[in-house]
């Protein structure tokens, strides 16, 4: 039966919601939380840490907040009522030395979910935080739009209160940088969220070609060149990895491409040359190795969570003057059962000629990641990242706040592991161990597709590591942390949107490296 027959989609769905959402939000940077009546917060928030004074317009002291079981550790909150005018919110922000930037973010999102029933915010950031104006700009409008989110499209009713507004309450000589920092901040959010939407949408309303579409119109929106490659151009590609998961699938597979240029660049001086490559498995049955009934056979909507990543780092780009030049390659299918699948002992001609045996169809990632890193090794870049929700070691030894990092090139993760400190999207460095490499071949072909039993996250890296080349290379697993089960401080239950943050951080910080 066609996808069409069963995608029962409103006229007016769209897969990506919050993108408008998140633009909706009203942020700004004040000096006076009241407001005029009609632009009055339902609730203002004041970060307190464990020493130090309260605000006298919380209208009461320390000593009643202990009494009320708040003692301004991390994490806390304590909703005080009032019989008119806003809640009041107190919010933990910890001792001297917990009061970073990842706390500041937590904060913000911690008093976000505390005020939930509250459109309009206001947040007083005192002398608590020991940072530049234009990180708590940017700290705070992260934290709130991120913990405000919620997948709700496709929800007849929802409890849910959008988030409309958001007042930053600084001193007047801070104002303009941290304005700065909130425009920054708005993108950053936007980004995520739209990443999040993209791996919330269930599989039959967001199909490879609905992904192709919906790329099209991110790409016109963002100032991207965008190609879109269907069945007929990705078999004149070669691309046999795509093709061999597509091929239990009555959907189509799509391959796309988008390339961000930077405005105003330097004529002289060419700049640096970064490629981002996303597992767009839209849906993931393990094919004729099919998964078990449960609840991470449930979650594998998510399982194109890499291409929504690099999809929503792409629209983030041109609006924060990214210096490097991005090109991206997202590929996408659904990964079924059915008579005309790929079996096992099958053997795939991937592009450049490896030939592949198929030992487990449900080790399919990094069948249709290696076509794109052979299309992304051909362009010569200074540095290649991919992203992928590759492989269920990494979730059993990292659990789920925490990716696996593995790569040819020690510079390069250095970077990457960078921008998930400045991003609070944990990374972990695995070993990329050659001598686990001879489990990978075969008798029939150049490789096969599966290792032994164990060390799969290494195994899965080792398989990829064939296609780069010389070229640097680092390999993002994030099984694990493409969704939470349930709210986490600003990780809002369902999809995270893992390394769309990290990923734009890396590319408007990103050196060439040896």
């Amino acid at each position: 039966m066609p996808s069409s027959d069963y995608k029962l989609i409103p006229a007016s769905f769209t897969a990506t919601p919050s993108l408008a959402a998140a633009q909706s939000v009203t942020v700004t940077a004040v000096t006076d939380a009241g407001g005029t009546p009609d632009s009055a917060p339902g609730a203002i928030g004041f970060l307190i840490g464990t020493t130090g004074t309260v605000p006298a317009e919380l209208g009461i002291d320390r000593d009643a907040l202990v009494r009320a079981g708040f003692d301004g550790k991390a994490g806390q909150s304590l909703v005080i009522p009032q019989a008119a005018g806003p809640e009041l919110v107190a919010v933990g922000a910890g001792d001297t030395a917990e009061q970073s930037e990842a706390a500041l973010r937590d904060a913000a999102a911690v008093f976000a979910r505390a005020a939930r029933r509250a459109e309009s915010l206001a947040v007083v950031v005192g002398g608590e935080f020991d940072l530049a104006p234009a990180s708590i700009g940017r700290l705070v409008t992260e934290g709130a739009l991120l913990a405000r989110y919620r997948y709700t499209e496709l929800k007849t009713a929802s409890k849910h209160v959008a988030l409309s507004a958001l007042q930053i309450v600084v001193a007047a000589d801070q104002v303009d940088d941290v304005t700065t920092g909130i425009r920054v901040g708005e993108i950053l959010a936007r980004a995520a969220n739209l990443a999040r939407d993209l791996a919330n949408t269930p599989p039959g309303h967001l199909t490879a070609t609905d992904l192709g579409d919906v790329a099209l119109t991110l790409g016109a929106e963002h100032g991207l060149a965008v190609e879109v490659f269907d069945k007929k151009q990705v078999i004149e590609l070669g691309l046999g990895g795509l093709l061999g998961v597509n091929a239990g699938s009555i959907e189509e597979p799509r391959m796309i491409k988008l390339v961000y240029t930077p405005r105003n660049s330097d004529a002289t001086a060419a700049p640096a040359q970064l490629t981002l490559v996303g597992k767009g498995i839209m849906y993931d049955s393990g094919g004729i190795s099919l998964k078990p009934s449960d609840p991470m056979h449930l979650a594998m909507k998510m399982d194109m969570a890499g291409a929504g990543a690099v999809l929503a780092t792409m629209t983030a780009l041109g609006d924060l003057d990214c210096p490097t030049s991005v090109t991206a390659f997202l590929m996408c299918t659904d990964n079924m059962p059915s008579g005309s699948a790929m079996k096992l002992g099958d053997v795939l001609t991937l592009r450049g000629g490896t030939t592949v045996e198929v030992k487990n169809t449900d080790a399919e990632g990094r069948l249709v990641l290696s076509d794109a890193l052979v299309l992304a090794s051909e362009e010569s870049p200074d540095a290649i990242v991919d992203i992928a929700t590759l492989t269920g070691a990494a979730l059993m030894a990292l659990g789920q706040r925490t990716a696996a990092v593995l790569g040819n090139n020690q510079a390069l993760i250095d970077q990457a592991s960078a921008s998930a400190l400045a991003t609070d999207e944990s990374i972990w460095q695995l070993p990329l161990e050659r001598r686990y490499r001879d489990q990978l071949n075969s008798d029939v072909a150049d490789m096969s597709n599966m290792g032994g039993k164990y060390a799969g996250a290494t195994l899965a890296a080792l398989f990829l590591a064939d296609f780069v080349g010389d070229i640097p290379w680092a390999h993002l697993d994030i099984a694990g942390t493409m969704q939470v089960d349930s709210d986490d401080v600003w990780r809002s239950k369902g999809a995270t949107g893992f390394g769309t943050r990290l990923l734009i951080d890396l590319a408007l910080n990103f050196t060439p490296v040896k």
